[in-house]
């Protein structure tokens, strides 16, 4: 039977826009408690203010995923206003095309910071907490993208490759505390992330459509979920394929990111 989360205190990192916004949307809606951290302090006030005006409860704490003494801080800021975290939704996320010649050492490094790192830092806010009660669950938004390295993105599929592979470490090490951890994969999401793409993206949902299927994930207690399906196939059949296949691909994409960066 899917978990109640009706009363819980949920934490989401990235709130301000795409995945996350969504996410507190449906959260408050299904009698959560909301916790919106991100950057962009004029977006989250008007989500929460969104969240009351539903008749939901929301606090916002404004921090940076990829400073550990930011994201401590907020979390911190979201216990005292709302309580102990029961859900914690590390979502923030960028990508930003990997180049060749120069090489974007900034960029990369910016983008497993805020990945990778992100869902470390959030976790390790909330972690501590969550094992002295013996209960909550950990919950990492990372991609399909984390299953195949593609050319011009290196560096974010890189990024959710780790990030895959840490929750299924951090999953298994947690067995019998109590605390649960799920990885949630998503294709291809209408989020200012892929509004720039003028490529076919197959599969593309809304980030609402989203959001519903990644709550339902998390009150099932499944440890991941990659959706869609036929995308996610597509995903796994493409590691079989040959690289000059992918380059060709690819070709057109990494051109218009050349001229954008």
């Amino acid at each position: 039977m899917p978990l109640s989360l009706a009363g819980k205190i949920a934490l989401i990192t990235g709130a301000s826009s795409g995945i996350g916004w969504a996410l507190a949307k449906v959260l408050a809606g299904e009698g959560c408690k909301v916790g919106l951290i991100a950057r962009r302090a004029e977006l989250l006030t008007q989500l929460a203010g969104e969240i009351a005006a539903a008749g939901g409860a929301a606090a916002v704490a404004i921090a940076d995923v990829a400073q550990h003494e930011s994201i401590e801080a907020g979390v911190k800021e979201i216990r005292s206003a709302l309580g102990p975290i029961d859900l914690a939704i590390a979502n923030a996320g960028i990508g930003t095309p990997t180049l060749l010649d120069p090489v974007n050492v900034a960029d990369v490094e910016a983008t497993f910071r805020v990945n990778l790192l992100g869902v470390v830092f959030t976790f390790a806010a909330v972690l501590p907490e969550m094992l002295q009660r013996r209960t909550g669950h950990l919950v990492a938004i990372s991609s399909l993208a984390g299953y195949r390295g593609l050319p011009g993105e290196s560096a974010y599929c890189a990024s959710k490759a780790a990030v895959n592979v840490y929750m299924d470490g951090l999953r298994i090490h947690l067995r019998d505390t109590g605390v649960q951890a799920t990885t949630i994969c998503p294709g291809f999401i209408q989020t200012p992330m892929t509004a720039a793409n003028t490529f076919h993206m197959p599969g593309l949902m809304s980030a609402d459509t989203a959001a519903r299927r990644i709550v339902r994930a998390i009150k099932a207690g499944r440890k991941d979920y990659n959706f869609p399906w036929r995308v996610h196939l597509l995903t796994k059949l493409s590691r079989w394929a040959p690289d000059r296949l992918i380059n060709w691909m690819m070709a057109d994409y990494n051109e218009q990111a050349k001229k954008q960066l």
